[in-house]
């Protein structure tokens, strides 16, 4: 039996089936945007760059998005297909970002066109009472996608040395050691699901414009929280606390990508492009039957026709 795989259907210039960069061709924005090995400083990272984009603007991108949502729907199945015929790998998407990053609007525009039965989106938010009696990996581990499933996460278990040490809630020397925890626990995750990283990268001032945007805008409102500007006021001190994220969490098996977001449209092609990439290496195809032969069964299928 021939079996399609996803490159099959679309694919990128350039790029080979397991979205790998094919010789002379530019690289993939998996590794444009490879958070860097070392020490990362946020502020020589620009937040309206457009890497690896070789279109005039939001026009050409969102053209572009349209054919990578058919490529992220089809891998997508793929997966799903693979994991009811028994294969344990699953992919989780982790979105970070300040508030007005777009970590929302990834799941409208990149995940859009996927069904949503394959797909698992949790965004975490202040740890409930419950939440607050265990280990701070408890509540993360209780909503991991199972086989053939990407899951998202809107906000993660990064949130515990992020907003915990912005806002002081325990002391460093608890916090500082998460770190290696963390690093432990992505190690173990990621020998059956792929971990996809994305920063979502806006600069203070675009942040400014979109939280005003949100209060010109009654249909907006519902967005908007007092505490919004509380957390803007700390803006120096979370850039800090990602930046010792970015380089203290970034093992090959589940790096971190670091997306410019001041420009939506970008943002939207670029993480679409990674997740694309990402789900290219993992070699998925229709799987085939296992226990039962098509021919036999087209066979008996006739004689009921008959």
């Amino acid at each position: 039996m021939i079996v399609p795989q996803a490159r099959d259907v679309i694919s990128s210039a350039g790029v080979s089936g397991d979205g790998q960069a094919t010789g002379g061709a530019a690289p993939r924005i998996s590794d444009l945007l490879r958070a860097p090995a070392g020490p990362v400083d946020l502020e020589t990272m620009p937040t309206s760059a457009t890497p690896g984009f070789a279109g005039t603007g939001k026009a050409d991108a969102q053209a572009e998005l349209a054919s990578l949502g058919d490529e992220v729907a089809l891998l997508q199945e793929q997966l799903f297909a693979q994991g009811r015929a028994g294969d344990s790998r699953r992919l989780l998407l982790v979105l970070q970002g300040m508030d007005t990053s777009g970590k929302g609007a990834i799941v409208e525009h990149v995940l859009g066109s996927v069904n949503p039965m394959g797909v698992r989106y949790h965004a975490f938010a202040r740890p409930t009472i419950e939440e607050r009696e265990h280990h701070f990996l408890w509540r993360v581990v209780r909503r991991l996608p199972p086989p053939g499933i990407i899951g998202v996460f809107d906000r993660s278990h990064y949130e515990d040395v992020l907003v915990v040490r912005v806002h002081q809630l325990v002391p460093p020397e608890q916090w500082v050691t998460r770190y290696d925890v963390i690093n432990r626990f992505e190690a173990r995750l990621s020998t059956t699901t792929k971990v996809v990283k994305c920063f979502l990268h806006i600069s203070a001032e675009e942040q400014r414009k979109r939280l005003l945007a949100r209060l010109d805008n009654p249909r907006k409102w519902w967005k908007y929280q007092p505490g919004d500007l509380d957390e803007h006021a700390r803006w120096d001190d979370y850039q800090l606390a990602y930046a010792d994220v970015l380089c203290r969490c970034n093992a090959e098996a589940a790096p971190w990508y670091v997306v410019p977001a001041d420009r939506k449209w970008y943002r939207n092609w670029a993480v679409s492009r990674i997740l694309v990439e990402q789900l290219r290496t993992m070699g998925l195809v229709w799987p085939t039957p296992s226990g039962w032969n098509p021919e036999t069964e087209r066979a008996r299928l006739r004689e009921l026709l008959v």
